[in-house]
């Protein structure tokens, strides 16, 4: 794939950027409207209005951007800190997720992006959880006591307690893997419990791993493990063995690969290319398009048969999908009587916003095992 100037541009100056290293951009053949469309696609823009503003580019949207950023963190971390010390006072036990983590290891504060903050809690505790939210002026918006419930509190903070890392949609292996990770969690300060390196890397590698294969993922993931890799000193001995267990060892392998590469100094491989394409066509959060091809190609199903299987809904508790649908939907799996009418208000809500017709023209451009020789990333 040959790809777009900005797209370079933005590979360029987060490159830059995550090195702390002065671009040597030429603004004067750059469309900074192309690339900031893409880096906000990808979800780094703070990291290339950092790039940007460190080379002397003048533009007011770098400055903007960057004290946004700022001040979201500040907000975030406000927040967190009052959650946190709520937590210890109750005695609950908790650790913090993801991009709440991963944010300490850029170069600088407020230059990695994020919606939320994660933390997992004590399942048992999850009511709890609930009513300290509660106090502290946050709406639950998603409250199920399974997997994890969000919280929303304005004018922007969303933050999901985890009550567990992976529900059984996400695979078999991932959801027992991590389902009772008692023994994996290390003791911090008070209450707070923490992943040793190596087995935060599998997490949230783990992470990647699942939106990469429902509908991709984007360039804020490579920056993720590539920051982190420089910074921590990992046994990849037990890297390798875990992920073996985890069904994603190839895919370590070929993240780590690309993540090294496209930012550090080496060159990329033919490989590398292949997944860099996905990536890019992807955003930060996947693309219809991927999400209904990649169904398609790992369920082996024709159109039709895709089309049945999202019209119907699971009935039989035993069936992995059932917690989730009875979560999303809970007046109907309360009173099962209208379970029958489900798949059509599904549809119904899906016509209204737009969604049949986005997927429907997913769908039309999607190939099936009989027009297609190759897999679909």
């Amino acid at each position: 794939m040959d790809w777009p100037q900005a797209c370079e541009y933005v590979i360029s100056l987060c490159r830059a950027a995550i090195n702390d290293e002065v671009s040597d951009i030429d603004a004067g053949v750059v469309d900074l409207d192309e690339v900031y469309a893409f880096a906000s696609a990808h979800m780094i823009s703070a990291v290339v209005a950092a790039a940007l503003e460190k080379a002397g580019v003048e533009d007011e949207r770098s400055g903007s951007i960057i004290a946004r950023s700022l001040w979201k963190s500040a907000m975030f971390d406000d927040a967190l800190s009052k959650v946190e010390a709520g937590l210890e006072e109750r005695q609950i036990w908790y650790m913090p997720l993801k991009g709440a983590v991963l944010k300490h290891y850029y170069p600088e504060y407020g230059m990695r992006e994020f919606v939320d903050y994660d933390i997992l809690i004590d399942p048992s505790r999850a009511d709890d959880v609930k009513e300290m939210m509660k106090s502290l002026g946050f709406t639950p918006e998603r409250y199920t006591s399974s997997y994890h419930n969000a919280f929303y509190k304005a004018p922007i903070l969303n933050f999901e307690m985890h009550t567990g890392l992976f529900s059984p949609r996400n695979g078999e292996k991932l959801y027992e893997y991590y389902r009772d990770i008692g023994n994996r969690l290390i003791g911090g300060r008070g209450y707070e419990r923490h992943f040793t390196p190596e087995d935060f890397y599998l997490y949230f590698l783990a992470h990647e791993y699942k939106h990469y294969h429902s509908a991709g993922i984007g360039l804020r993931s490579l920056l993720d493990t590539y920051v982190y890799l420089k910074k921590e000193s990992l046994d990849m001995g037990y890297v390798a063995q875990e992920a073996q267990k985890l069904g994603i060892a190839d895919f370590e392998k070929q993240n780590r690969s690309l993540a090294m590469h496209l930012w550090g100094q080496g060159k990329l491989t033919p490989e590398d290319r292949r997944i860099l394409d996905y990536i890019l066509s992807s955003g930060s959060h996947g693309s219809l398009s991927h999400h209904v091809q990649n169904k398609i190609q790992e369920g082996g199903y024709s159109k039709w048969q895709y089309m049945l299987e999202r019209f119907l809904v699971p009935v039989n508790e035993k069936d992995s999908q059932y917690a989730v649908f009875a979560g999303m939907y809970p007046f109907f799996y309360r009173h099962k009587a209208f379970l029958w009418l489900l798949p059509f208000y599904r549809t119904f809500r899906a016509v209204i916003s737009g969604r049949f017709r986005r997927e429907a023209g997913a769908l039309k451009r999607a190939r099936t095992s009989s027009d297609r020789s190759g897999s679909g990333h």
